[in-house]
């Protein structure tokens, strides 16, 4: 049986200015589920208006491994006209809604800047995803996000990728490419693009494009013409996400349920409680330490399915033979210890477990497991595995939470 994912981390213009960009596409999924001293084993079921279930499961397709999903509800803006959409991705990696236009049928209003169709090319690591930005109001448990721009990826009003865009990567523009029917990005920026994006740049990375009947061409974007992270579009609880899912045995299990909770104390069910607050650098990330070096462009994203980190040569861990060369095949399990730092000076020594890739794979039932790791040279990626047994929170860019404004990652 196939199993294959993808670690979806769009190019996004920082606050501080530098450019943020996608490090790695991967083959399949997994990681380890050992806690550190911060984590909680298994995290209390919660409820509330504020909580929207999530699952780890086989994906639409019955091929996904470590893949986290969610249902969104969009509607046409100011309508009781909705459609709610099963197995979107949901990622901390990434920033905005993106739904296949193959999974809507619902006609949303398109956004137009200077009286021009807005398209974009969002560039992830392993492709693209080309497609119309469209208008809607979108629904996650009890919150709503008012009429805000969402993409909608292989819209058929815009069939032509421009050479600009493709250039970039092949476009995921199926549910055959992509995996799932859409995308959620609820990471720590309140945009897609932000500045690098905005009239004035001079640093367009070229990700949105203004569309006349001549054909599309890369154009600047405001911020509130970008696609918008809806989580901080909401009326409340719009300063960031707590994912809390159960530890997994290493052996894997066919599904995991757990919760995605909206806001970082705003109500009694997202207080921060103990949890450390790991501030991040000016390109957006954190430092990992491994055997005593420091690996600064660090990150912890649900969208990745597995611990990504440095390369064979460095891990002294073997590659798994073709076509999983994106894992990692020991001949024993490896028992791992690394710690990560924020830039405010919190640590925390992570234990985790890489086992081998082809060895979990063999068991077709289990597609949440948690001791999967991969080669990302120079890095370390703490993709959905490190979630596993957690309450993670990501705090959005300058929304002000107990700990502060963010961005920041708790657990």
């Amino acid at each position: 049986m196939l199993k294959t994912s993808i670690r979806w981390a769009a190019v996004r213009a920082f606050l501080f200015g530098g450019l943020l960009s996608a490090t790695i596409a991967t083959l399949a999924c997994g990681g380890s589920s050992h806690s550190g001293s911060n984590s909680s084993s298994n995290p209390s079921p919660v409820s509330g208006q504020n909580v929207q279930p999530v699952v780890v499961d086989s994906g639409p397709l019955g091929n996904y491994v470590n893949g986290i999903f969610t249902s969104v509800t969009v509607c046409i803006p100011g309508s009781s006209n909705c459609q709610t959409i099963d197995h979107v991705l949901v990622d901390t990696g990434s920033y905005g809604l993106r739904l296949l236009s193959s999974a809507l049928t619902l006609s949303l209003p398109q956004e137009n800047a200077s009286n021009v169709a807005l398209a974009e090319c969002a560039q992830f690591s392993d492709g693209i995803t080309w497609g119309s930005v469209r208008m809607a109001d979108v629904k996650l448990a009890g919150e709503q996000a008012s009429n805000i721009p969402i993409q909608v990826i292989g819209d058929p009003g815009f069939p032509d990728v421009p050479a600009s865009c493709s250039s970039n990567g092949a476009p995921e523009d199926t549910l055959q490419k992509l995996l799932a029917k859409g995308i959620l990005g609820v990471g720590i920026f309140r945009q897609d693009c932000g500045p690098g994006c905005m009239p004035g740049t001079t640093s367009n990375p070229g990700v949105y494009y203004a569309c006349p009947s001549s054909g599309c061409v890369v154009t600047v974007a405001g911020l509130a013409q970008q696609v918008q992270n809806p989580v901080w579009m909401f009326s409340s609880d719009s300063n960031g996400v707590v994912i809390e899912l159960p530890a997994v045995s290493p052996t894997g299990a066919p599904s995991v349920s757990g919760s995605m909770i909206f806001g970082i104390g705003t109500q009694s069910n997202n207080s921060l409680g103990a949890a450390k607050v790991f501030t991040l650098n000016q390109n957006a990330d954190i430092t990992t330490v491994l055997n005593g070096k420091s690996y600064n462009t660090s990150f912890i994203d649900s969208g990745s399915n597995g611990y990504f980190f440095l390369d064979s040569a460095t891990t002294g861990i073997p590659l798994c033979a073709s076509p999983n060369t994106g894992f990692y095949c020991p001949a024993s399990t490896q028992n791992l210890s690394a710690t990560q730092q924020g830039s405010n000076g919190a640590t925390s020594t992570i234990t985790f477990s890489v086992a081998n890739a082809e060895s979990l794979f063999s068991n077709s039932a289990n597609f949440a497991l948690p001791d999967l790791g991969g080669p990302n040279a120079n890095t370390f990626d703490w993709g959905l595995p490190f979630f596993y047994g957690r309450n993670v929170f990501t705090a959005i860019e300058l929304q002000n939470t107990p700990a502060g404004p963010g961005p920041y990652w708790a657990y």
